[in-house]
């Protein structure tokens, strides 16, 4: 019995072997289809994480040309509302200077603190808009009083009450005018 046992499991073994080629073939096949598919999905994989690079990449450029942008906006309204502060101070200095006065050297202290107020203006890029004898612009001026005279011409400034500033194309404060017509 023992050997009949013996010789039944070396045939229980080639009787499996058969079937063990067969299915060995079948890998062989099976192996060269995903190799494609691992390749695609590489493949895929990569142009997948190249568009998200890209678009990242863009993304952050944006971000740093819109915060670029937003400091310039922030620093031009903080000069402006720096220097609209100034202005009652710029005011005074023109009052000062319309008034008579026999005291020759407060005339001349005052003279020389204008001059000194226009030339900080001018070289922070603030230019007074021209008013008087000019057409009536309502972007650049603040029509408060309205005459009619025919000496002048039509919607023409004939008195300034304010002179009005701007920095850059910015108006910092609108000039005060009387308009004709």
């Amino acid at each position: 019995m023992s050997k009949s046992k013996k010789s039944e499991a070396p045939e229980d073994e080639n009787l499996e072997q058969s079937p063990q080629e067969e299915i060995s073939e079948e890998p062989e096949i099976v192996e060269e289809a995903p190799q494609d598919e691992p390749e695609q999905k590489a493949e895929d994989l990569l142009a997948a994480e190249k568009d998200k690079y890209l678009r990242l990449a863009a993304e952050f450029d944006n971000f740093k040309k819109r915060s670029q942008k937003e400091r310039e906006a922030l620093y031009q309204d903080v000069r402006s509302d720096t220097i609209s502060k100034i202005l009652p101070v710029y005011d005074n200095l023109e009052r000062a200077l319309k008034q008579e006065t026999a005291d020759e050297a407060y005339k001349k202290g005052v003279e020389m603190t204008m001059t000194q107020l226009e030339n900080i203006f001018e070289t922070m890029g603030v230019k007074a808009i021209e008013a008087l004898g000019q057409p009536f612009d309502p972007a650049r001026h603040n029509a408060v009083m309205h005459i009619d005279d025919e000496n002048a011409g039509e919607n023409t400034i004939v008195e300034e009450f304010q002179k009005g500033f701007m920095l850059g194309d910015k108006v910092i404060r609108f000039s005060m005018v009387k308009v004709a017509n």
